[in-house]
């Protein structure tokens, strides 16, 4: 039995970490697997995929074409009606007391609230955006909308 349990633990060791640069009796001395001289046995020798010997890489050699708003745009933490739940009737809601309750992790550029849900609280909610639908639920509600 311990043969067979022997048997089938066998494969399932973990390899050793081969430990490079520790002395000519370990195999891996003196120059650890790296050769002799040159640039790749000097430390920082690896160079990207994309280096082309020092020639200009292809990705610089090709002309930018077209325009992305993408990395002008403003990105928002969001929030939905429903989540809004979880705090106190009368409660004023701002970015902070959103990230203490966990429903924001990161601000941004700011908050916008969403419509998705329902709210049955009376609220003065505080954000930098609110969608048109999350605004008359908040006032529905008989809370307050207020635009940072």
């Amino acid at each position: 039995m311990a043969e067979r349990l022997a048997d089938l633990t066998e494969g399932l060791r973990q390899k050793r970490r081969k430990r490079v640069g520790r002395g000519v009796g370990s195999g891996h001395g003196k120059t650890a697997g790296r050769g002799t001289k040159g640039q790749k046995a000097r430390s920082g020798g690896a160079k990207g995929p994309a280096f082309e010997g020092g020639q200009t890489p292809l990705v610089g050699r090709v002309p930018m074409r077209g325009f992305n708003r993408k990395r002008f745009a403003l990105r928002f933490a969001t929030v939905n009606v429903k989540d809004l739940n979880c705090f106190e009737d009368g409660a004023r809601v701002d970015p902070e007391a959103l990230r203490r309750a966990g429903l924001v992790t990161r601000l941004w550029d700011g908050v916008k609230v969403l419509g998705e849900g329902e709210l049955a609280r009376r609220l003065t909610v505080e954000a930098h955006r609110f969608s048109k639908s999350a605004e008359e639920k908040i006032r529905q509600a008989g809370g307050e909308v207020e635009v940072l």
